[in-house]
């Protein structure tokens, strides 16, 4: 069992819901989204500043555009950001009620198609859906039409071979796989890969499945809310490994620095007691740790 404690703090954001970091190869920095903040960021983690863009609504994730830039997932639509100077564009309206949906967790696949995940706020029913941005289009990937829905998506990874995409159900504990057929975009059978603990009350509590990336060895790094902790799950559905971190909510990691051996991770604040923040008054803060294992650099959205 791997075990990694060796976690700085690099940013002191306390951010409300800091999620979806993604590293930029080409700026060697991490962009990063203050959900409830409204906000998108860019780290530069040579010089420790950060920059940071307000949004007309909450950006639940953000992908690299081929083109320059990145795309973006709001709880209104998909819009195109550029930082060099500030711009944005909306490309697309959320195809749901945003009264009670907004977009969450997502990422490109290998093909250049945007992948965003919605989550039902209220979280008392499996509404959620994932939706597909391809070359400016938005069309439904999967969800309760056909019995698939959550009610939080999280936790989105493509494989390597990309036959496979994660995604985590975090108020269900629940990680499923997916077969998926890159080619064409479109997902096959869905399977149960992992299932925590709902323990929540008891001390021994370990969290629940939020934001996750898979290493270049195929691993997937699932960060556990309220947990203080990252697990590495191999192919097989086992916890190989632990990164522990000074933060009760984490809420996402992604691989970045010159050689992707840097884990880079999210926390939030929201949610927190004045107790726990007292505790920790670095919640909502991006920590490091370096890994032995690389990542995998981001696939471009295509437009």
């Amino acid at each position: 069992m791997l075990e990694i404690s060796d976690v700085e703090l690099v940013l002191d954001a306390k951010a409300a819901l800091a999620e979806c970091p993604l590293w930029s190869p080409a700026e060697q920095k991490l962009y990063w989204v203050d959900i409830s903040g409204r906000t998108i960021n860019r780290f530069d983690p040579g010089s420790t500043k950060n920059e940071s863009w307000p949004m007309p609504c909450e950006p639940g994730c953000i992908a690299l555009a081929a083109s320059g830039g990145l795309v973006a997932a709001l709880r209104d639509g998909f819009y195109r950001f550029y930082p060099d100077p500030f711009r944005l564009e909306k490309i697309a309206a959320a195809p749901y009620d945003t009264a009670s949906m907004r977009f969450n967790d997502g990422r490109c696949d290998s093909a250049g198609r945007f992948w965003a995940g919605a989550m039902f706020e209220p979280r008392t029913a499996e509404s959620a859906a994932v939706f597909c941005l391809e070359r400016g289009a938005v069309r439904l990937g999967w969800g309760p039409e056909q019995n698939l829905g959550v009610k939080v998506s999280n936790g989105m990874a493509f494989s390597a071979d990309g036959r496979c995409v994660f995604q985590s159900d975090t108020p269900n504990h629940i990680i499923f796989r997916f077969e998926f057929d890159s080619t064409t975009g479109q997902i096959g059978r869905r399977t149960e890969f992992a299932r925590r603990p709902e323990n929540r009350t008891e001390p021994g509590y370990q969290g629940r499945p939020d934001g996750a990336a898979i290493d270049s060895a195929g691993d997937y790094w699932s960060a556990q809310y309220e947990g203080s902790r990252v697990f590495r799950f191999s192919a097989q559905s086992e916890v190989t490994g632990i990164v522990n971190v000074p933060s009760r909510r984490v809420t996402m990691v992604a691989f970045g620095g010159h050689d992707l051996r840097t884990l880079f991770i999210t926390t939030a604040r929201e949610g927190a007691s004045a107790a726990e923040l007292q505790k920790n008054p670095s919640a909502g803060g991006i920590y490091a740790c370096k890994m032995p294992v690389a990542g995998r650099a981001e696939p471009l959205y295509l437009d």
